[in-house]
């Protein structure tokens, strides 16, 4: 059962990791919401699988993928939902994410809160061939993320009428889906071979 979880949730995050990737660049907010609130669902199942012989690493990941989980889903749900309805001009100030108010530093939080859950997930690997030995590495190297997610937001360094912020996000978000989606790859087969 956790080859099938593992795999399937693996699967589910590679597709919505590059479905994020494609629907930024064409700029379609609503498919880039949508896609990232799939990253966070799927990202929880695959922490699982890693925590389920993990010690205490393993339990380190689930329980900072959960928090992950929860921080970037609601931010996406609210996005999907009553931003796109419409709301006050002090409410949006801090829930519309364009706008690099509340929601905007709390996914960055949840960022960060993923970086420090695939750290710990690496932690959970002990390579046997070269593939697992890259799946290690960019699990820990993603880890460093956690530095600029949890910094960036307490230094101020995004806010409203700050130009080229949305420009600059994307480009960084685009590096992000290409670092992450081979993580996607690798964890399936990993999850294929070893559970």
């Amino acid at each position: 059962m956790n080859r099938v979880i593992g795999r399937a949730a693996a699967a589910i995050n590679l597709l919505s990791v590059v479905a994020f990737a494609l629907s930024m660049l064409v700029g379609c907010l609503f498919a880039s919401y949508l896609s990232s609130l799939f990253i966070a669902l799927s990202f929880l199942p695959m922490m699982a699988v890693f925590a389920q012989k993990g010690g205490a690493a393993g339990s380190c990941a689930l329980g900072f993928g959960g928090m992950y989980a929860l921080c970037n889903g609601v931010v996406y749900f609210a996005q999907l939902g009553a931003v796109r309805r419409g709301l006050s001009e002090g409410a949006a100030a801090l829930l519309d994410f364009q706008r690099f108010g509340l929601f905007f530093d709390l996914d960055l939080f949840g960022y960060g809160l993923m970086a420090l859950a695939t750290f710990f997930a690496g932690l959970t690997v002990v390579p046997r061939c070269r593939e697992e030995r890259w799946l290690k590495g960019l699990l820990l190297g993603h880890g460093v993320f956690a530095l600029g997610c949890f910094s960036l937001p307490i230094l101020g360094v995004f806010g409203p009428g700050m130009e080229g912020g949305a420009w600059i996000g994307t480009v960084l978000l685009e590096g992000w889906c290409l670092y992450f989606a081979p993580v996607g790859v690798l964890c399936r087969r990993y999850f294929g071979r070893r559970c």
